[in-house]
């Protein structure tokens, strides 16, 4: 699960694919998102895509949800942290019992 802001949708979906997500039986690039606003505040010394640090944004985001095997683990976040365009992309990773 990733908030990605709304333009950004298809490159990162798109690299998560690539990485080994979304894949559920016989069928492919199967995701989920609903859009929502995320807030931050970026410290001195943090470089934002969307702002600037000491003050608060607010950005129109999308929480982007997808499954993948336990073994792409690492490819994943790794792709995940390419394609998302924020510096430090927020993310969970829930494990499927």
């Amino acid at each position: 699960m990733v908030f990605v802001p709304r333009e950004a949708l298809d490159r990162v979906r798109s690299a998560l694919f690539e990485a080994g997500a979304g894949k559920i039986g016989k069928y492919t690039h199967c995701s989920w998102y609903a859009a929502g606003t995320g807030t931050f505040l970026p410290e001195e010394g943090a470089e934002p895509t969307v702002g600037q640090p000491g003050r608060e944004q607010r950005v129109s985001e999308l929480r982007l949800e997808m499954v993948y095997p336990e073994e792409r683990h690492e490819d994943v976040v790794a792709a995940l942290r390419r394609a998302h365009p924020y510096e430090e992309p927020a993310f969970d990773v829930y494990p499927l019992l």
